[in-house]
């Protein structure tokens, strides 16, 4: 039976875990060749274990911060498959506290990571993906993960709002400065809610500590009392949406942002 995504090249960065591994399976089960890339070693065991739970993937080593990485990834690319269809930047880092305890370095490593990995992708894959798209009947697709909090504010997230919000943005831009050059790629952002990640106890785990009032599970609790639905989402949630943006089903979409947060930011 055919697949949506029969035929199509796809990349995934920072795909070896939580939202970005659910991306690549999704992909590879919708039948794209998906390369998953993050910075462990080709050898190691985190590797073999993602890529074995896929039917056609492969793996490339990139450091999404360092732009030599990424124009080497591109030449691989280019030698093997000539063009690209999807590019998934979902590489990102957390960073919680109260603005005047953030340090400079902090804030300044969270853009990087968060911020510059998504310009660097798409700069990078740019003329791959427009030669894929040349070929596609509604060209290719970028999906930029975001976050519900790049759409709304908290208390003591200033950081990680600043970035997420400057993905939101830099998607929208994007999507029209190729659309109005009649550059053959769609660009659009999902905005998760709340996912159950190693992320994301890592993060409470820090807040819990620094606060001292709640503990880290009692803080994901609260997350998942507050969400309209009262649950956290799963990683593969995040990869259907992704995959459904990276198809031809999305044909008709640019420049939108697609809120995944079990309706959290509707009250």
């Amino acid at each position: 039976m055919t697949k949506r995504l029969d035929g199509r090249i796809a990349l995934v960065s920072g795909a070896l875990r939580g939202i970005g591994l659910a991306i690549a399976q999704c992909l590879d089960a919708d039948g794209a060749t998906t390369i998953v890339t993050d910075l462990d070693q080709p050898d190691s065991e985190a590797v073999a274990t993602a890529i074995g739970t896929m039917t056609n993937a492969s793996y490339i080593r990139l450091d999404a911060t360092d732009e030599d990485a990424w124009i080497a990834a591109r030449a691989q690319v280019a030698e093997t498959y000539g063009h690209l269809d999807i590019l998934v930047n979902n590489v990102g880092a957390d960073l919680t506290g109260k603005v005047q305890d953030i340090k400079l370095a902090d804030w300044r490593r969270l853009m990087t990571l968060n911020v510059d990995t998504v310009f660097l992708g798409t700069k990078t894959f740019q003329p791959l993906l427009a030669k894929g798209g040349a070929s596609t009947p509604y060209g290719s697709s970028i999906v930029n993960i975001s976050s519900i909090m790049g759409l709304v504010g908290m208390g003591e997230v200033s950081a990680y709002n600043a970035s997420k919000g400057a993905v939101r943005l830099f998607t929208k831009s994007n999507a029209l400065e190729f659309a109005d050059n009649g550059v053959p790629i769609r660009v659009n952002s999902v905005h998760p809610g709340f996912v159950e990640t190693p992320l994301l106890h890592k993060g409470m785990k820090s807040w819990a500590e620094r606060d001292g009032t709640l503990t880290a599970q009692q803080l994901i609790d609260a997350m998942a009392q507050t969400t309209p639905i009262k649950r956290l989402a799963q990683p593969i949630e995040i990869g259907k949406v992704v995959a459904f943006l990276a198809s031809d089903d999305a044909s008709y979409m640019t420049g939108s942002e697609v809120v995944v947060d079990g309706g959290w930011t509707a009250r």
